[in-house]
């Protein structure tokens, strides 16, 4: 991954830090990078939740590397485009990431980078930082996730707007809407993110997994069957039929019953 991406093992947390000065553009070395990390999360069994953030307190990413793409252009050379098998930004169109990783947004997050923190389950804030798009403005859609994922986190009205105009949304509007958890000060933001993930990776390791599977599969269901999907143990889920028939499930209440902190097996 070289220095585009830094990776650090907090117990089961992985934390990754983009580190692409000066403003965390994203083309698709980038993407590959990110990826690799996000896959590292995904595929070792002592990790349960990612930690996302940028280097600095300026910018979590300004989205797609522009900037290289004209020159490209302008040099008759192709763009860019392959960002490798997570899609933009490495997690966008990642759907086999099933453990939970959260976005601790240090600064501005525009455009790609807007959709990056989109594309994390939950959003935490500097009180400093904003989102934008301004595809609209550049003849272009936010259709890296944007177009997708934004109408269903916030008011329908506030997304189309957002993307219509292309304008700033700072920390404190994001809170008010719901798309950021929580926005504290800049010097407190990777304690309330790695307070977070960790508070999350005491939960048991395939029930984590299985409940973003789950609610990933649910989206779009009527009430009625997403409520059936989870009874009887025939989601068709593998994720969650493991969870089912694991000792983790047996273990969570034994421990609830006998005072103590479940000691958990992943299996």
């Amino acid at each position: 991954m070289g220095n585009i991406v830094h990776t650090k093992r907090d117990g089961r947390v992985l934390e990754i830090t983009f580190n692409r000065p000066p403003v965390n553009a994203i083309n698709g070395a980038a993407s590959r990078a990110l990826h690799a990390a996000f896959r590292e999360l995904q595929d070792d069994p002592a990790l349960s939740v990612g930690l996302l953030t940028g280097t600095g307190e300026r910018v979590f990413s300004a989205g797609w590397d522009l900037k290289e793409a004209a020159e490209a252009e302008a040099d008759g050379k192709a763009v860019e485009n392959s960002h490798g098998p997570g899609g933009f930004a490495g997690n966008t169109e990642f759907w086999g990431l099933n453990k939970p990783l959260i976005a601790a947004v240090n600064g501005a997050a525009v455009g790609g980078g807007f959709e990056l923190a989109l594309a994390c389950d939950v959003i935490v804030a500097a009180d400093h930082a904003w989102f934008e798009l301004p595809e609209m403005q550049r003849g272009l859609l936010a259709d890296a996730g944007a177009v997708q994922r934004l109408p269903r986190r916030v008011p329908y009205n506030v997304a189309v707007e957002l993307l219509l105009t292309g304008r700033r949304m700072e920390a404190e509007e994001a809170v008010r809407w719901g798309l950021v958890h929580k926005a504290v000060p800049a010097s407190e933001l990777m304690d309330e993110g790695r307070a977070l993930t960790q508070r999350i990776a005491e939960g048991a390791p395939l029930a984590l997994q299985a409940l973003k599977d789950i609610l990933n599969k649910i989206e779009s269901m009527p009430l009625k069957d997403a409520m059936a999907l989870a009874h009887g143990g025939k989601s068709g889920l593998e994720s969650y039929e493991r969870m089912m028939a694991s000792e983790d499930r047996i273990e969570g209440p034994r421990a609830f019953a006998e005072k103590r902190k479940p000691a958990w097996k992943g299996h």
